[in-house]
């Protein structure tokens, strides 16, 4: 199963703020032995997002969803999910629960009497307002749940719920995956080569050895090693030496300077 993230909000696109999603999700994943496939950034647009959102339900892939599950105007997670599957928003009873549970709560920290009826509460409940047939995702900062379709998760945008929330669908949803996707990555730093010199041996270590995949990087400033290459093999960790042994059999073929060797 790929693992995928989608992260909703203007600011994101704006620069107003910064994503912190796509890192903390390939750390979750990378502790578990699991890896980001793929990634998209949308702004608060509803069809666009309901576009999205239709491609993340037929792909079969695991797929956090960060942002836009709120009940202001400018949130349209919910009703674009809605949308993608064709079905209507309905208020989960099991998020109705929590969420006047956390309304009486701040009531009484407040010091004031609970009024369910009171319009601030009532646009409240609107954020438990879920796709028909979606189940809750646990929010154990302040209990607003997130929810789930399927194999889409769809969590709140604040990096301090949605990360918990995160790591626990990686612990228990798919638990059974941790470790089926761990990599080695094995790389030479070459100095003075370019890479459409490399590029054939490249295609050809990708040919000869059908689960890895070969890279280069190319840098032309960096402070220690100046303009070069690193180039380097990654794949399950039973392959990656045979390929980087042939990786290095044509380097020395080409006649080309290699420098640090790295593994990861």
């Amino acid at each position: 199963m790929n693992f995928g993230l989608i992260v909703i909000g203007d600011e994101i696109l704006s620069g107003k703020r910064q994503d912190r999603h796509m890192a903390k999700a390939i750390e979750l994943l990378g502790a578990r032995g699991l890896q980001l496939s793929w990634a998209r950034y949308l702004g608060d647009e509803r069809a666009q997002i309901a576009a999205a959102l239709r491609q993340a339900f037929d792909s079969g892939d695991a797929v956090f969803s960060c942002g836009g599950i709120g009940a202001t105007p400018d949130d349209h997670t919910r009703q674009a999910a809605a949308a993608a599957l064709g079905v209507p928003l309905e208020l989960h009873p099991e998020a109705r629960e929590l969420i006047t549970q956390r309304m009486r709560e701040m009531a009484a920290e407040r010091g004031e009497a609970f009024d369910p009826r009171h319009p601030d509460n009532l646009q409240r409940l609107h954020m438990g307002e879920f796709p028909r047939g979606a189940r809750i995702v646990p929010n154990p900062y302040n209990r607003i749940p997130g929810f789930s379709v399927g194999e889409v998760h769809f969590l709140p945008g604040f990096p301090v719920m949605a990360h918990p929330m995160m790591e626990r669908l990686l612990d228990t949803r798919y638990a059974a995956l941790h470790g089926t996707q761990r990599q080695r990555e094995r790389s030479f730093i070459v100095l003075g080569a370019m890479e459409a010199t490399l590029t054939p041996l490249m295609e050809a270590i990708e040919a000869a050895h059908d689960s890895v995949r070969v890279f280069s990087l190319p840098s032309v400033d960096h402070p220690q090693w100046g303009r070069h290459v690193e180039l380097g093999v990654k794949g399950p960790a039973g392959t990656v030496d045979a390929a980087f042994e042939a990786l290095r059999a044509g380097l020395a073929q080409l006649q080309i300077r290699v420098g640090t060797e790295m593994v990861r």
